[in-house]
């Protein structure tokens, strides 16, 4: 199938799926609207490495397997509503990186390029059955990205959740300069509560430390919330968030790749409509006109990519929109199973 065939069939399935929230033998699927009680415990521990292990949670039984990659100092639970959804079709699973949620940390510096190998232990040493569907949201679109590159053979399609803008400088350079100046207390703040959580403080804080421990999650009850505090405790916790940071104000400072080319993998990329909502009107449409081209030059990688614009959604489109994902990767799973018979 030639990428005009493809993209105007993913089209027609897209518009064919865009507002359903049903498994495929026509039954309603719940949605929950708050993150379940399981979220408390760890699902199932995988070691990846001699003293390593990292947290999976799977859903489903389907034959074609789903890989959830979150956002930056994101964990599984990210992808609560989004799960159900895809569980009735396909085995999908979603997972703590290296150094949060239920995980062991990582070595140090957390790059694009620890993540994927972390991810590739994750998927040989849990048995996960390849070539699989990657979701990558934000930064994890980013592993998926370079996942795809380095290993083709283990992957269907990708589906990207909002991919941020890189190198914003060359459309918004004042931005891009407030942007460094934030990182640097951005930086030092991460510094003290790392300091603080070394001292066993964080549970308790000092006033000084205070601003460390975040409000509780609105979509979490006490149990969840409290799992979810206790790994932020940790010194590891505030180790892997500076560096992976630290990497993410390297990758989105530079644009996409001319060389990075991901061949005739199928990719969806969708764009949330709210992104930049809270933006004034001039410098969301320079952040916009950043991110535009930052998601064409990735859709410019592959010869079969299609691009769905998502309204009524914030970068955190599984969360607002949850369907909407779900649909993208419905529409490459079937591309797929269509394409082995």
């Amino acid at each position: 199938m030639n990428g005009k065939l493809w993209k105007a069939g993913q089209i027609a399935l897209w518009m064919a799926l865009a507002s359903s929230a049903h498994a495929d033998s026509g039954a309603t699927i719940h949605v929950p609207e708050h993150i379940p009680d399981s979220y408390a415990q760890a699902g199932t521990r995988v070691a990846i490495a001699p003293g390593r292990a990292l947290n999976l949670r799977c859903e489903g039984n389907g034959a074609q397997t789903v890989l959830l990659e979150a956002g930056s100092h994101a964990d599984t639970t990210t992808w609560f509503k989004l799960q159900p959804l895809l569980a009735a079709s396909a085995k999908v699973c979603s997972y703590d990186r290296a150094g949060y949620g239920f995980s062991d940390e990582g070595p140090l510096p957390r790059t694009l390029e620890a993540e994927v190998a972390d991810l590739h232990a994750l998927i040989q040493h849990a048995n996960l059955r390849t070539p699989l569907v990657l979701v990558g949201h934000s930064r994890g679109s980013s592993i998926a990205r370079l996942f795809a590159q380095r290993y083709p053979a283990d992957i269907h399609g990708l589906v990207l959740v909002d991919p941020p803008a890189q190198d914003i400088a060359s459309v918004a350079p004042e931005w891009a300069r407030q942007e460094e100046q934030m990182n640097a207390q951005r930086f030092a703040f991460i510094r003290e509560c790392d300091a603080g959580a070394e001292k066993h403080q964080l549970a308790s804080p000092p006033p000084a430390l205070a601003r460390c421990v975040a409000g509780s999650n609105p979509l979490a009850d006490a149990k969840v919330n409290a799992a979810i505090a206790s790994y932020k405790y940790k010194p590891a916790f505030w180790r892997t968030l500076r560096s992976e940071l630290e990497d993410n104000a390297a990758v989105y400072g530079r644009p996409v790749s001319p060389k990075e080319t991901l061949g005739a993998l199928p990719v969806i990329v969708l764009t949330a409509s709210d992104t930049y909502a809270d933006a004034p009107a001039d410098v969301r449409q320079k952040l916009e006109a950043a991110r535009n081209k930052t998601q064409a030059a990735i859709l410019a990688t592959t010869t079969h990519g299609e691009h769905v614009m998502v309204d009524h959604a914030s970068h955190d489109i599984q969360l607002d929109r949850p369907e909407a994902v779900a649909s993208a990767v419905t529409a490459l799973l079937k591309q797929t199973t269509e394409a082995t018979h």
